[in-house]
């Protein structure tokens, strides 16, 4: 019997495929979406008392096609009976594997599934928000948390690409590179949701992190000499390879300047080393590149106190003219406090505009500035404040720690 972490992992990793499944076999990308998440939620009540089956991925198939079925039965119903059989039938000889049988895949659905959600005809809002649903696998809620809406607004936003959609061919499609950008931050936001849970008990859900990489890999092979790809894939893996030193025995968040250095994934740093020296060496870098560059000099340093935080905070100098975000901008500050002093990056926090956006992150970096600087009782309140705004746990727990850690 495997737990319930264990099943959520093994839930979303056969997502994407049995999702790819229902769509090749009947289309209606909309109803068949609806069909997955059902059989996810009857798997997830099932497997955790009565214990995973041998084949997952059949199981998951067989249970959607009903309730997609089913569906399908009832809306036809209500329209032409002669329409009946032409939508049930499969558009072509792609059939599920009953349970306890194995088959291999004839090409990956999951990157099908990646490109017809970064469809053209969709806003780039609509794109990543649909692929986040129906390839990453996040809830309306995580999603939501993620871009910083109301849960309600997300929800509106996946209904509406979903009936986009609904009709277009499945397939990759002929000029897919046209939707690289919308796949590639696609991709870095399933990564980020991975890496750091934006809510919940645990800081990482690996599975989630592990199939951003995966599916990078797979944009990488198709176009290795794209910098921007090769840039995606490195800091991906620069930044993974810290994820066993991340947190603590009992689950609880390890700051970067206090992980044991020797957990971390030397492999994966070379490989990750070494993509993004490539990518830089193809002309402009673009703001992946910078990204992995950044993370590259955190991971080659031997320790906290030799990390070249100039060369740092060069890099971020010119990622912030490219990607002026909130949290470019606070990370920057945290960069200019390492190099400048605690007085000037606090100087500099206070001019930026537009960093409410970064949520609890903004109150988080000032309480550092402030706790460098000597500022006590200003650092705790920060701390405090941080920690009433994220809804992850170990977050949570870390912030006020810091801040209790302060208290005269």
């Amino acid at each position: 019997m495997r737990g319930t972490t264990e099943v959520e992992d093994l839930l979303r990793r056969h997502a994407p495929q049995v999702l790819g499944a229902l769509v090749r076999r009947y289309g209606h990308f909309d109803a068949a979406e609806d069909a997955v998440q059902e059989a996810l939620l009857a798997a997830a009540r099932q497997w955790p008392a009565k214990g995973v089956p041998d084949n997952p991925r059949g199981w998951l198939i067989k249970v959607a096609s009903r309730r997609l079925v089913d569906a399908l039965r009832a809306e036809e119903s209500r329209r032409l009976r002669e329409e009946k059989a032409a939508a049930l039938t499969p558009r072509d000889a792609f059939t599920a594997p009953p349970p306890g049988a194995g088959r291999a895949p004839s090409e990956d659905d999951t990157l099908s599934l990646l490109f017809l959600c970064c469809h053209p005809d969709l806003s780039p809002a609509g794109q990543i928000a649909l692929t986040l649903r129906a390839v990453g696998g996040l809830t309306t809620a995580e999603i939501a948390r993620a871009y910083l809406v109301p849960e309600a607004t997300m929800a509106q936003r996946i209904s509406r690409a979903k009936q986009r959609v609904r009709g277009m061919g499945f397939g990759r499609p002929d000029h897919w590179e046209e939707r690289l950008p919308a796949v590639l931050h696609t991709l870095y936001l399933i990564f980020n949701e991975g890496y750091t849970a934006t809510s919940g008990t645990a800081l990482q859900r690996a599975g989630l992190a592990r199939e951003a990489i995966r599916l990078t890999r797979t944009v990488h092979r198709l176009l290795p000499e794209d910098g921007e790809v090769s840039g995606l894939l490195a800091l991906m893996l620069l930044t993974d390879a810290r994820r066993a030193a991340r947190t603590g025995p009992y689950g609880e968040l390890v700051p970067l300047d206090e992980q044991d250095r020797d957990r971390w994934d030397r492999a994966a740093i070379g490989e990750g080393v070494a993509l993004v020296t490539e990518a830089l060496t193809r002309g402009p870098a673009g703001p992946y590149a910078l990204r992995a560059a950044i993370a590259a000099v955190h991971d080659e340093a031997p320790s906290a106190e030799a990390t070249d935080w100039a060369e740092i905070l060069g890099l971020y100098d010119v990622l912030v003219l490219r990607v002026p975000g909130p949290v470019e901008r606070l990370n920057r500050t945290v960069a200019v406090a390492m190099v400048h002093g605690p007085g000037t990056a606090l100087a500099e926090l206070d001019r930026l505009e537009g960093v409410s956006a970064a949520g609890h992150r903004l109150d988080a970096v000032r309480a550092h500035l402030l706790e460098r600087a000597g500022d006590t009782a200003g650092a705790r309140a920060a701390y405090a404040s941080a920690a009433g705004q994220t809804l992850s746990l170990p977050e949570r727990r870390y912030l006020e720690a810091r801040a209790a850690r302060l208290r005269p």
